[in-house]
């Protein structure tokens, strides 16, 4: 069973990572996520193996991989106007900002994530400024 579901891993990073430029995810806390009753889930589903696969096969096939940080409000900031909602249970699937934007909370993490490494990966850039002389 261990080895059908490496397997699964590696091929579907493989797919995600020649299939797009970048690629960003999340810095889950997946040891504080094991204490509790998502700890089945998060190890079954390997999360921490699949990122280190996705980081090396970036590496190796010239993609763009980041990171978003662990303590970065992905579901709880508001991709339309930017505010911060506050404490949230895990519970809450949906919620609704101030600004009147109605929110699924993954799709709004992945909004947000985008964005953040998006951002980043802009800022980044290197290189000298100046053209040579």
């Amino acid at each position: 069973m261990a080895d059908a579901r490496r397997d699964f891993a590696h091929k579907l990073s493989t797919q995600i990572i020649r299939d797009n430029q970048a690629v960003y995810v999340e810095d889950l806390c997946v040891k504080g996520l094991a204490r509790t009753r998502l700890a089945k889930s998060v190890h079954d589903a390997g999360w921490s193996q699949f990122v280190a696969m996705l980081e090396y096969k970036a590496g190796r096939y010239g993609r763009t991989f980041a990171k978003a940080g662990r303590f970065f409000p992905s579901s709880k900031l508001c991709s339309a106007c930017g505010a911060v909602a506050g404490t949230m249970p895990l519970n809450i699937r949906s919620w609704t900002c101030p600004c009147g934007a109605v929110h699924d909370r993954d799709v709004n993490a992945a909004i947000n994530i985008l964005a953040a490494g998006r951002a980043e990966r802009l800022n980044a850039c290197g290189g000298t400024v100046r053209p040579a002389a």
